[in-house]
């Protein structure tokens, strides 16, 4: 998920009555819910290494110890270092300063592993990918949901109103301005700013955060769970239409589209070639082929030695759907790869690469 809806799932955690576990309970959940993210520095050193470390380490089953550690002692270290200055005593505390870090950085791979890219639990002891397939990679509605109380909580002072203000135009415009949302999506966002506005003009509802902020969370984890069993219905629907035209699909990935819950884009692998379809249940003929077919390409050994090159092993550790295209030169050969969940068209999209090879099959 994006870093905004890791911000603000971390800032109602802190309205559900965990603030009060400790007085930097709020700094320590916000922190703690985009802490992982710290591998995306790997993003402006090299977009290869990128692919093959994010989502790994730092999300990982021992990440979920080593974080809140160090959290903790950052915490800790600070309020040491501000109480000195300002001449008082240290409040902080470690052990529920370690409780609320552990639970705001265990939401974080868990809202990550929701979309088609994947995470990695397991690492560093294994490099499984699982992938949810339930939500996009941005969602309205969690934004929507999660942005409730931290409105109300946070905004009374101009600035702070000025600031969510901001927030609200730029993704009201980005919602409302893309082109592929829904006029039922773009009414239904409106709508809950306007809600929103309205909670924050209602001034007792503010006497009721706690139980607004765990109604919010509720609805959240009742949308995820909503949305994962619509995906995986999506997929057994499209199994059973494939299977009546005698198609035997090796995987099928059901993609959730943008604000729309109703509508899912679908990649079918086969042996030999990947199909692009389209399900949406708010059709009478709800299943139909969206784009052309492509062929995935062989896997041999020039594909293979390709996929050896150094310069592409966060690629080949990432890839779900590899796509192959080898073109003979007069030094060897040039391998085009790509990921059919990013891109149609082989050597484009996210991670796409261009190998060349000479006739003995080492990297140029």
């Amino acid at each position: 998920m994006d870093p905004l809806a890791h911000t603000l799932v971390g800032a109602t955690l802190a309205e559900t009555r965990l603030k009060t576990w400790s007085a930097q309970a709020t700094p320590m959940l916000l922190l703690g819910a985009n802490a992982p993210d710290i591998d995306a520095v790997t993003m402006l050193i090299e977009r290869d290494l990128s692919l093959g470390f994010r989502r790994g380490w730092t999300h990982g089953i021992l990440a979920l110890i080593v974080l809140p550690i160090l959290l903790t002692a950052l915490i800790v270290l600070g309020d040491r270092v501000i109480a000195k200055l300002r001449g008082r005593e240290p409040t902080a505390q470690s052990k529920p300063l370690f409780a609320l870090a552990f639970i705001a950085v265990l939401t974080h791979p868990v809202l990550d592993w929701l979309n088609t890219y994947g995470m990695r639990f397991l690492m560093p002891f294994d490099g499984t990918w699982f992938y949810g397939d339930a939500l996009f990679v941005v969602d309205p509605w969690v934004w929507l949901l999660t942005a409730t109380t931290g409105v109300l909580a946070h905004s009374s002072t101009r600035l702070s109103v000025v600031a969510w203000g901001i927030l609200g135009l730029a993704t009201t415009t980005l919602i409302t301005g893309f082109g592929g949302a829904a006029a039922a999506t773009r009414f239904v966002w409106c709508a809950g700013i306007v809600g929103i506005v309205w909670l924050r003009t209602a001034e007792h509802w503010q006497l009721h955060l706690p139980r607004l902020a765990t109604a919010c969370l509720s609805a959240v984890a009742t949308y995820i769970i909503v949305m994962i069993a619509l995906s995986q219905l999506a997929e057994a629907q499209v199994a059973a239409w494939l299977t009546e035209r005698d198609d035997s699909p090796a995987e099928i990935m059901a993609s959730p589209t943008p604000g729309n819950p109703f509508r899912r884009d679908i990649v079918v692998a086969d042996a030999e070639h990947y199909h692009f379809l389209e399900l949406d249940w708010l059709r009478a003929d709800p299943i139909r082929i969206s784009n052309l077919a492509i062929a995935r390409g062989p896997e041999n050994t020039i594909t293979r030695a390709a996929l050896r090159d150094p310069r592409i092993s966060g690629f080949a550790t990432w890839t779900r759907f590899p796509i192959f295209a080898i073109e003979n030169t007069d030094y060897g050969y040039r391998v085009a790869i790509s990921d059919a969940r990013y891109s149609q068209r082989v050597g484009q999209g996210l991670g796409a690469a261009i190998v060349e090879l000479d006739h003995e099959l080492n990297v140029r």
